[in-house]
């Protein structure tokens, strides 16, 4: 059937005085339609179906004989699903396909329409929350993918919008404190979407079964109540998703960014706008008139985002290491076994275990170690034998990272007879001066092909000021570094500094590169080196082996 549109062109060209055969052309029909539609009453609607249906064209479904039947059964059970309802067309006859008889349930069925309800809040009831991101191109061409955490006040309107590095559960958690420290306090409750970072499991009706731990134990120490938006109810999950629409389309999508520092400088200015200038379209008042309001009905924040600390449990292992994301942490020798609690903050960590407390600088680095002074003289006090002793120092060295790695692989092939000597004190220096310190005269060591530990306590006491104890938490742990060199926060006397075979203090500051110390084990009085000694350019000491 030609469509009612067409049927009105036809006509309209009829009547414009055009041949009919000029009419079949321009109209991309048959000659035979055109005087066919020609001799019809004039088009007065375009409902092409209803046409077709008072028409009554085409060959009717084989259901439509089973409509009275489908009514009666709709009338007495409403809610009675599809399939049901066609095992019992078939009980009675029906031969058809389902897809025609679903077509005549779903005409059939009778459709309940409920009222469009708009999810608005009372001052200090609710607040909503959501990740979002965008693809972001800079002016010079580049692009890149922004990560968002977006919070808004119901009832205000006032919202915070931080750029984050991902979407993890961490991120969540500590983005939201900082929202609400912003805000000024915390409402009664906190809407969110239903994503894994806030519950784990629910049931069909929606009912959660399983919260992320981390999330949940950050919602108890604040107080706050948690509200997820139900499945099937695009009234609560639309309103959560337009936060996020609107932050994009009304900034992200608006603006031009030179790079991500002016991203961040106009995200500032945008929140001032949005808050303080604009009225919002849904309130018509600015966020921060309502914002007064609101705020007597918010509650205190109980933590501060600086003292936020998340808990996680964990094991001691046997090496007395705490494992936390790709990142180890030493503990007391005597705590290996024992389970506890690891305290994550943004800059540190602090783990519990027992009656054994640690506090670490928090490590970002994949695969990264912390190892405190005091843990790494208890490890090797710990240790049974000399041979595993000097090897557990080595290893702790050999943290330090690839100057280490490369530093003690010179010193052993230059000194395979007494590297064990220098080891020990290279230890007893990472203890007193700090893992950044050693590091630090390892690597111009290895520049000024300076190797033995008398040149690395040599570049440590000319140049080194004493490492700091970790502040946090009100633990004795991080202060109470201790070494047999004493505690690094005591003043230190310069015989007690220069008491490890150090160059004299007359002595040039740097060894000029070059100088290396013969292996232990070459023959006195002029006799020949052994093969596997490398030559030495500088005159050697009866202390590092060399001739005397």
């Amino acid at each position: 059937m030609i469509d009612m549109l067409k049927r009105h062109e036809i006509q309209v060209l009829r009547r414009a005085g055009h041949a009919q055969t000029e009419v079949a052309q321009l109209a991309g029909v048959s000659l035979g339609s055109v005087r066919r539609v020609e001799r019809e009453a004039a088009v007065t609607h375009i409902d092409t179906t209803a046409e077709r249906d008072r028409r009554a064209i085409g060959r009717p479904a084989k259901a439509e004989p089973f409509r009275s039947v489908i009514a009666e059964i709709l009338t007495g059970e409403p809610d009675l699903l599809s399939v049901e309802i066609l095992r019992r067309a078939k009980l009675k006859g029906y031969a058809g396909g389902k897809t025609a008889l679903y077509e005549l349930i779903a005409a059939v069925r009778p459709k309940t329409v409920r009222p469009l309800v708009r999810f608005e809040g009372l001052p200090g009831e609710f607040s909503q929350h959501d990740f979002g991101q965008v693809d972001v191109r800079f002016l010079d061409g580049t692009r890149t993918r922004v990560h968002f955490f977006a919070s808004r006040l119901k009832y205000s309107r006032w919202a915070e919008v931080t750029v984050v590095p991902n979407e993890q559960a961490e991120t969540l958690v500590r983005a939201l404190v900082d929202h609400f420290a912003a805000i000024g306090g915390i409402p009664l409750l906190a809407v969110f979407d239903r994503p894994t970072t806030v519950a784990l499991k629910w049931t069909k009706s929606g009912e959660v079964t399983e919260w992320n731990p981390l999330f949940a134990g950050v919602a108890l120490d604040l107080g706050l109540g948690i509200e997820l938006c139900w499945p099937a109810r695009p009234q609560q999950k639309g309103s959560i998703e337009n936060l996020v629409g609107w932050v994009k389309g009304s900034f992200f999508k608006q603006r031009r960014f030179l790079d991500d520092a002016d991203l961040l400088a106009q995200l500032a200015e945008w929140h001032t706008a949005v808050n303080t200038q604009r009225p919002s379209r849904a309130t018509g008042v600015m966020p921060a008139v309502r914002l007064e309001e609101e705020r007597s009905r918010l509650r205190p924040l109980k933590i501060a985002p600086a003292d936020l600390a998340l808990r996680v449990p964990v094991v001691v292992g046997p090496t007395a290491e705490v494992l936390h994301d790709t990142h180890t942490y030493s503990m007391a020798a005597d705590a290996i076994g024992i389970a506890g609690t690891l305290f994550l903050y943004r800059d540190r960590v602090r783990i519990v275990v027992g009656r054994f407390n640690a506090v670490h600088r928090r490590l970002f680095e994949r695969g990264a170690k912390s190892t405190l002074a005091e843990h790494r003289a208890e490890h090797v006090a710990a240790v049974s034998g000399k041979r595993a002793k000097r090897y557990l120092q080595r290893e702790h060295l050999l943290a330090l990272g690839r100057p280490a790695l490369d530093y003690l692989t010179e010193l052993t092939h230059r000194r395979p007879r007494i590297w064990i000597r220098d080891v020990d004190r290279l230890h007893a220096l990472l203890a007193t001066y700090g893992d950044d310190a050693v590091r630090t005269a390892l690597t111009r060591g290895l520049e000024e092909q300076a190797i033995g530990a008398e040149y690395i306590a040599h570049y440590l006491a000319t140049g080194v000021t004493m490492p700091l104890p970790i502040e946090g938490d009100g633990t004795r742990q991080a202060g109470t570094r201790s070494s047999f060199l004493g505690d690094p926060r005591d003043s230190v006397s310069r015989r007690e500094q220069l008491s490890l075979d150090l160059p004299s203090a007359n002595a040039n500051p740097a060894p000029r590169g070059g100088r290396v110390q013969a292996a232990e084990g070459a023959r006195r009085a002029g006799a020949q080196r052994r093969a596997w000694t490398r030559a030495s350019t500088a005159p050697s000491s009866p202390a590092d082996g060399g001739r005397s």
